[in-house]
């Protein structure tokens, strides 16, 4: 049976400008359809009355589908012309609608009329090519879900497949009433090119030169869209997609965001992540913002400094046996990150670590040949049998040894590698395993790194001719800036870098003002946030500033971002030749008085500290964060001062953790009570609690120190109770007037004291705090850290043989 194969390969098409009108709330198309102005292969095969359609190389779109009429063989395909009305080429239409359907359905309208065109705008012969002297009007072109395009819309070309019944198209399914998908098209625009028929492809030079067919009103071996997407001015693996005018960027599933994909979603450590109240956890990590390294997953454990833990595939316990010089054992670990990733980390990071436990049965430390040509950090003609290789190590020399290794001295032997130049462990050698009985085994933990200095490099500038200097800040075509800033003072200029006519300036502008100002030859352009309240309130604040070909951007905290459209056809270039003045000006004037921190440029944190060191009027560091991070410390945590940071101190609290977050508490109800039994006196006993087995039934104290939070409504109640084999005990008690009651018997054969504090009525159902120190007679009692009061001991002085710890009683009325 005759086969005919019709292809266009690689159509670029792009519909009329009045496809695309776009509401002023939209940045970009919602995704990326074929008008997005880039080639798209499209393909046809006719068998017989059997058609399949697909675009794009994508077999998910592909439609099949039997036609009406057999196709002959040799018959004419034209473009245009009377014939064009024909069912063959009115289902081959809808069908191209449906294809289009499977492959972005956010695009039907408007690429549909792409394909009224394209889906026939292939029939081609050798021998014949036609084309329509002038636009001809289209039926309605209806898709297979029910909607539709408006009679009497223009096309620019028009094409039938082989002959058929005449008297108009038929619809491939009712069209629709609605008017979701009308078009005032005026014609397709857009381009073909490479097309081929039966794999013989048509030269349309040839069609230019009156050879073959005839066509009107066209452009011949030109293309008169402008390739907007080339090059990409996506970032990051963003999709860029384009209109006449301009290109967007499609960001989904990058990590970035913004109009170039250029703002990272995630932050560049875990401690900027504790810095916003993330409890620990799994967080995606980009150690350079806007820089070139992708983000990463690693682990957060938010302690007061926290840890990032970054995990390998060796963390299990390894046996080595029957390895020597020639047949070494080699284990190569792979990070859940890249090698750039695990040092860029690690240059941020104030202490990495990395604990390698070895053991060992007949196991040389040294191998006396001596012939291997590697030695460690202070050995004489001995080759280690141990080798630790790290990322720094593999780049210099290949493979050598660790030198904080202090490898088999004894049966067990655990290292801690704290080197950050060292970091992180890559490879691991064992080579003196293969004689008789020997054996090693060994353990790598994961690569733990603590803090970030990065995110608190900060300066102090005190007088407003004083500023620092950097070298020029470079951004042609695209740029970011981002710091904290802390001030008082009602206005300042954070940084500004000058061309000859370009600028550019970051400027605190008025009490509740930050405002982005530059020009890249199109004239002065500002972007200004004015905040609801003032942010000269010695309170640290975020600003992020970019610019790229597509807009300018202004960002403070979280307040709405403020944005500036750049010129479709203006200058795009940022050109700027003097230094970086950060916190001040060239002129020394409107200089900025406070704090700037974690200043970035391009994703690279400035040295703020360093240069504050040898410049007059600057200073190093910036105290003061509890102001700003004071109220992530919950439950009556108080916020504490650090010289990087800050840190929660949970003590007047019933909970613990990073942020006095996690209850360590428990209720107790009416009657009920938890008691702690510790070890028998004789003989000892097991005993069910960890804890209990510091004390020992015949330990005898003399000093004791007890300290607990506790909040009630209900008295009289027991909180405390301790007593030991001899019948001694110690009992604090809330009182029915709520006040508190310390009860001391330390001598069998003479009555207990008995103290009653009366600082305040504690059951009023607050949190209270109760410190209580004995030092032999002496006895210090200390509540909420404010009232305090010392009193002494007639009782004895000795607490002998402890037996139990009651916590908790609701005692009778």
């Amino acid at each position: 049976m005759p086969q005919n194969t019709l292809s266009v390969f690689a159509i670029l098409v792009h519909i009329c400008h009045k496809t695309f009108r776009r509401s002023e709330e939209e940045e970009h198309p919602q995704g990326a359809g074929l008008n997005d102005g880039q080639w798209h292969l499209v393909s046809l095969m006719v068998k017989g009355n059997q058609l399949s359609v697909t675009v794009d190389h994508n077999q998910a779109a592909t439609i099949h589908a039997a036609l009406p009429v057999e196709t002959p063989a040799g018959v004419a395909y034209r473009f245009g012309g009377p014939q064009a009305e024909s069912h063959l080429a009115r289902l081959l239409l809808c069908l191209f609608v449906e294809a289009l359907s499977r492959v972005h359905a956010e695009f039907l309208c408007e690429a549909a009329w792409l394909f009224c065109v394209a889906a026939v705008a292939t029939a081609v012969t050798a021998s014949e090519l036609s084309l329509p002297a002038s636009l001809v009007p289209v039926e309605q072109c209806s898709h297979p879900h029910g909607r539709t395009w408006q009679r009497g819309a223009q096309i620019a070309l028009h094409v039938a497949l082989g002959a058929g019944p005449h008297g108009g198209w038929e619809r491939c399914l009712p069209p629709s009433s609605g008017p979701e998908c009308e078009s005032s098209l005026g014609g397709f625009q857009g381009c073909l090119r490479l097309i081929s028929i039966n794999a013989q492809e048509v030269d349309l030079i040839s069609v230019q030169q009156g050879m073959l067919g005839n066509f009107s009103n066209l452009q011949i071996d030109s293309c008169g869209i402008l390739d907007r997407c080339l090059p990409n001015h996506c970032e990051h693996g963003g999709r860029c997609s384009q209109t006449w005018t301009a290109f967007y960027c499609d960001c989904t599933s990058t990590g970035y965001a913004g109009a170039t994909c250029r703002h990272s979603l995630y932050e560049q450590s875990c401690e900027a992540y504790k810095h916003r109240g993330s409890p620990s956890g799994l967080y995606h990590i980009d150690p350079d913002g806007s820089g070139p390294l992708e983000p990463f997953p690693a682990f957060c454990n938010m302690t007061d400094v926290p840890w990032t833990v970054l995990r390998h595939n060796g963390s299990a316990f390894t046996r080595v046996k029957g390895a020597d010089w020639e047949s070494p054992h080699r284990a190569v670990f792979q990070y859940t990150a890249s090698p750039e990733q695990l040092l860029a980390t690690i240059g941020r990071a104030g202490h990495c670590q990395q604990e390698l436990e070895f053991h060992c049965r007949r196991f040389r430390l040294w191998d006396t040949r001596g012939d291997s040509g590697v030695r460690p950090v202070g050995s004489q003609g001995r080759a280690s049998a141990v080798r630790a290789v790290t990322a720094a190590s593999v780049s210099r020399e290949g493979v050598s040894t660790f030198p904080q290794l202090r490898g088999c001295h004894t049966t067990n032997d655990t290292g801690v590698l704290s080197y950050k130049e060292h970091l992180p462990v890559t490879q691991i050698v064992v080579t003196d395993a293969a004689r008789s009985s020997s054996e090693a085994a060994y353990r790598l933990g994961p690569l733990l790194c603590q803090g970030d200095r990065l995110f608190w490099n900060s300066a102090s500038f005190h007088t407003e001719t004083s500023y620092l200097h950097f070298p020029t800040f470079h951004g042609e075509l695209s740029a970011d800036v981002s710091f904290f800033f802390k001030t008082t003072a009602s206005s300042g200029v954070f940084l500004e870098n000058l061309g000859i006519t370009d600028f550019i300036s970051l400027e605190l502008r008025s009490p509740a003002e930050v405002t982005f100002s530059f020009d890249v030859g199109n004239g002065p352009c500002e972007v200004t946030v004015q905040a609801p309240t003032p942010l000269s309130d010695n309170r640290w604040h975020l600003v992020r500033a970019e610019r790229n070909m597509k807009e300018a951007s202004l960002q403070v905290d979280q307040l709405p971002r403020g944005t500036r459209a750049a010129p479709e056809d203006g200058h795009v270039l940022l050109q700027l030749n003097s230094q970086l003045f950060v916190g001040g000006t060239a002129t020394r004037q409107r200089g900025f008085l406070g704090c700037i921190r974690s200043l970035q440029l391009n994703g690279k944190t400035l040295d703020l500290e360093e240069r504050a060191k040898v410049t007059p009027g600057v200073e190093p560091g910036c105290p003061g964060h509890c102001s700003t991070y004071g109220h992530l410390c919950h439950n009556g945590g108080r916020c504490q001062e650090k010289p990087h940071g800050f840190s929660c101190d949970c003590e007047l609290s019933a909970f613990t953790g990073p942020f006095c977050s996690h209850d360590i508490s428990a209720y107790f109800g009416t009657g009920s009570s938890v008691t702690y039994n510790f070890h028998e006196y004789y003989p000892l006993s097991t005993n069910s609690s960890p804890q209990a087995a510091s004390f020992h039934g015949d330990m005898t104290l003399t000093r004791e120190m007890i300290t607990f939070s506790f909040q009630t409504a209900q008295t009289p109640s027991l909180l405390l109770y301790v007593d030991s084999f001899y019948k001694e005990y110690l009992s604090v008690i809330l009182a029915k007037d709520g006040s508190l009651q310390i009860r001391y018997k330390l001598d069998l054969h003479q009555d207990p004291d008995v103290f009653n504090f009366n600082f305040k009525n504690m059951a009023d159902g607050y949190l209270h705090h109760v410190k209580i120190s004995r030092e032999e007679g002496v006895v210090f009692v200390e509540v909420d850290q404010k009232a305090r009061r010392q009193v002494s001991l007639s009782s004895g002085t000795e607490f002998n043989a402890v037996k139990s710890l009651v916590l908790g009683k609701i005692l009778g009325k």
